[in-house]
């Protein structure tokens, strides 16, 4: 048998053993270096989380519009935490309005669907509504007919006396005619409506008139003058243009004034029926003074005989199927905040939750337009009975006749749907007491106060808020004395008592006043609705990622969220304010702001300062 061969290596040649010291070294040389490369790894990836899930600036052509507006009425030399509403809206000067500068944007839409140049079916609602309003528009054939229009419907009334051509006919038969064919009743307003307490039961309603000239406990004695003074000669002047004698018009428009004055000695004062609550939107001389450009008027004519249609066109362009998904998504987050924070309510024993969780539930939201608005098919039915001339004036008539068999029509149908108190292109928001629905016009849903492609945070702040102040509007009864007696009186009466001092404690702008009275219940809605909203966003931030941010304000999702609230509130306050149910701006923007602890937390506002006061209300 052969030998074991084996080769042998010497010292230098062999590797070294487990635990000598130049193994040691090396070990932990390469320990450190993967150590390091891992951290090098994860520092990457963790930039790259960040990069792509932090909040990104968003780039699109409608953010930076918003981004564009923000700047243009913000001030950010204004310390947010002592004036949030001057760090918003400081630039805002005049009668700007945000609400009203909307309406104006969504009817120049309406007037750019109707100088639109399309073809319609002939005969079509779409097709009259078209002519109407370039009829309207026409203004040198309305002053080719001159004053003929008009002298045709007052012979066929009677006459009249100014104008030598008087035919004595029936008191009541000028009034039926009046009432019945022109749509005018000069001594007591009479209409279809319906029922305060059974919605779907139709009455009809008698009311005091409206006349041109107000009511003189109303108005200044020096005011009150002038506007006597400028209605004498507009009375002359319209009776010489239509051919009477100067002596005997003067002699007449004298008469008229007197009778007016006499019948104003029946009128119920005005504070009398504020009281009962019908409200009256006050204006000035100088506010009258600037003449609205011809096209506002024919839109607003053309969209009063031609509803239906113009919901339809205005609907299609400015609130599609995306939209309004993207809305009713909005509205259920804001929805479901509500009932998650009625359960936590301490005044609110199970019982009265139980309730109102219930009455949430059973709620009916109309969103964007009614359903009878986007049938085109209805619409060409409807206008049939409307011939459209020789002249506009009697296109005016023939409408006004057709728009008031249509409101019968509607009272004679046996299952009446909810009637929308506003046109689709308008944005006033309101919940319906006897039909338990909120609602949401199309036109509200537009930018700045909503678009599917803002950063969340702005629709939840400005469009989420007004949603959830709407939806605050069904438990109003609770708060009013004696209205929920299962509730704890003790503990709601405090923090009803709570909120009203603690918009009393705000400093105003000089000449600024408000009815605590009056704006108590809307101060509540304008207190929930925004911890409402914040409450949906926060909770939308925790199972949804990517949220953008506008470009160049510098301000994170939650600060942009407190600035598209403020920013729905942007308007010049106005001696009118101590008539209104809501409170000046300036009180709107911050008594919420200052009963939200989230809002001190996001801009760093030392405590003890107006909007991170020492102690706060919570009622909702």
């Amino acid at each position: 048998m052969g030998t074991l061969w084996s080769q042998e290596s010497t010292p230098e040649e062999r590797p070294p053993v487990e635990g000598s010291r130049p193994w040691a070294v090396a070990r932990r040389v390469l320990t450190a270096i993967q150590v390091l490369g891992l951290l090098l790894c994860f520092s990457v990836l963790l930039f790259y989380i960040f990069q792509n899930c932090g909040p990104r600036p968003c780039e699109t052509s409608v953010c930076l519009d918003l981004r564009d507006h923000y700047l243009a009425s913000g001030n950010t030399s204004v310390a947010p935490c002592t004036d949030f509403f001057g760090f918003a809206c400081g630039r805002v000067k005049g009668t700007y309005n945000s609400f009203q500068e909307l309406a104006t944007k969504n009817k120049n839409r309406l007037r750019r669907i109707l100088e639109a140049r399309n073809s319609w079916y002939s005969g079509s609602g779409e097709e009259k509504a078209f002519q109407f309003y370039n009829s309207c528009m026409d203004t040198r054939a309305i002053e080719a007919a001159g004053t003929g229009p008009l002298r045709q419907v007052i012979e066929e009334l009677g006459g009249w006396r100014i104008s030598g051509n008087w035919t004595s006919l029936n008191f009541n038969r000028t009034l039926r005619l009046l009432m019945s064919q022109y749509g005018h009743f000069p001594f007591f307003r009479a209409y279809l409506g319906p029922h305060p307490a059974s919605p779907h039961t139709p009455v009809i309603q008698i009311d005091q008139p409206e006349f041109d000239v107000p009511l003189k406990q109303d108005q200044e004695q020096k005011t009150y003058a002038q506007i006597f003074r400028e209605y004498l000669t507009y009375l002359n002047q319209l009776g010489t243009l239509l051919g009477g004698d100067p002596n005997k018009v003067q002699e007449h428009a004298f008469m008229s004034l007197i009778i007016t004055s006499r019948l104003f000695q029946f009128l119920r004062p005005l504070e009398q029926r504020r009281a009962q609550g019908k409200l009256f939107q006050m204006v000035t001389i100088d506010q009258l003074k600037p003449t609205r450009p011809r096209w506002m008027k024919c839109v607003e004519k053309t969209g009063t005989f031609f509803e239906p249609t113009l919901a339809a066109l205005f609907v299609r362009e400015a609130f599609d199927p995306s939209t309004r998904s993207a809305a009713m998504e909005l509205f259920t987050a804001i929805r479901d905040a509500l009932i998650t924070r009625l359960r936590k309510l301490p005044w609110m024993n199970e019982e009265t939750q139980n309730m109102a969780q219930d009455k949430v539930a059973q709620l009916q939201v109309e969103m964007g337009a009614s359903e009878w608005a986007l049938k085109p098919e209805l619409a060409r039915q409807e206008y049939r009975d409307i011939q459209l001339g020789p002249n506009f004036l009697q296109s005016v008539l023939s409408c006004v006749r057709s728009l008031q068999a249509r409101i019968v029509q509607s009272f004679l149908q046996p299952c009446p749907q909810h009637r929308w108190k506003v046109s689709p292109w308008e944005v006033n928001a309101y919940y319906s007491i006897s039909d338990h629905v909120v609602v949401f016009p199309a036109g509200l849903l537009q930018p700045p106060f909503f678009h599917p492609g803002y950063p969340r945070a702005v629709n939840f702040g400005a469009a989420g808020s007004i949603m959830a102040h709407e939806l605050l509007h069904i438990f109003y009864q609770l708060l009013l004395p004696g209205g929920c007696p299962a509730c704890d009186t003790h503990a709601l009466q405090e923090a009803l008592l709570c909120l009203k001092r603690h918009y009393a404690a705000f400093p105003l702008p000089s000449g600024t006043s408000f009815n605590d009275s009056l704006t108590f219940l809307e101060n509540a809605a304008d207190v929930g609705g925004l911890a409402i909203a914040l409450q949906a966003y926060s909770k939308r931030l925790l199972w949804h990622h990517g949220e953008t941010v506008l470009p160049r304000l510098d301000l994170s999702p939650q600060q942009i969220f407190f600035r598209s609230y403020a920013q729905v509130m942007c308007r010049e306050p106005s001696p009118q304010e101590s008539y209104d149910t809501h409170s000046p701006p300036h009180l709107r923007v911050h008594g919420p702001l200052s009963s939200t602890p989230a809002f001190a937390r996001y801009f760093r506002c030392a405590r003890g300062t107006l909007l991170s006061p020492s102690s706060r209300c919570q009622l909702w």
